[in-house]
């Protein structure tokens, strides 16, 4: 995506000065890379994936939908460049290269589910999407991190997909349970009646346990845990 990008920037580059003024109203600021997609953001946190139009993307920044096609392709390449803006990792900032392995682990997979639940929509793309400079960014950093804990090169996939598939799993089952406390209650109740036919779980009263950011973490000190046994 990258690549494809850089080899038409200097074709829109020469082209977009000569469209800002024939297609854009003077009240609105110049149209750029930058106001897109930062539009396609608000407009996919306001209305999701299907709610992404590029005549819609149009009317929100004050253009004609043919001005958008002097920066992008098409609505895919919107898709995909709002999906990486949305994934960029920001590390904290460090004086030293820190020998805590885990704790840069913990933080780099908290921020990545942090950034897709602000944005519930990326969940749903990123499998299927391209993916840019930042989700691959991260995926270099976590790599590089696990290496330096011991995670043996042969075994390095499995550990970073092991660690994708458990942050998207628990970013899009928190993104998706949409019950209120009542209902949860009332499902525990039901639970609780047939406690003889499920007994463990109502013991431990799984249908009422919402602290999502606590069982995230444990969760992924069981999978560290196993990736690097001896640290």
């Amino acid at each position: 995506m990258a690549a494809k990008r850089s080899g038409v920037q200097s074709k829109r580059s020469q082209r977009t000065s000569a469209s800002q003024s024939a297609h854009e109203p003077r009240s609105e600021p110049p149209l750029s890379l930058e106001r897109i997609v930062t539009t396609a953001v608000e407009l996919l946190d306001a209305q999701g994936v299907d709610g992404l139009k590029m005549r819609r993307l149009a009317d929100r920044l004050g253009s004609g939908a043919m001005s958008l096609y002097w920066h992008v392709d098409n609505k895919e390449e919107v898709f995909d460049l709002a999906l990486d803006s949305v994934l960029e990792y920001r590390e904290p900032p460090q004086i030293a290269e820190s020998r805590d392995w885990r704790g840069e682990v913990v933080h780099m997979l908290e921020d990545w589910r942090a950034s897709m639940l602000r944005h519930p929509w990326s969940a749903s793309l990123l499998p299927r999407r391209a993916l840019g400079p930042n989700i691959l960014s991260r995926l270099e950093l976590l790599s590089k991190t696990l290496s330096r804990a011991g995670v043996a090169d042969a075994d390095m996939n499995a550990a970073i997909w092991s660690l994708w598939n458990y942050v998207m799993g628990a970013t899009i089952t928190r993104a998706s349970f949409d019950l209120s406390d009542e209902d949860m209650a009332a499902a525990q109740q039901r639970l609780t009646r047939l406690s003889e036919h499920y007994p463990t779980i109502e013991r431990s009263r799984l249908l009422l346990d919402n602290d999502w950011d606590g069982a995230f973490r444990k969760g992924l000190d069981f999978l560290l845990d196993g990736l690097a046994p001896g640290q």
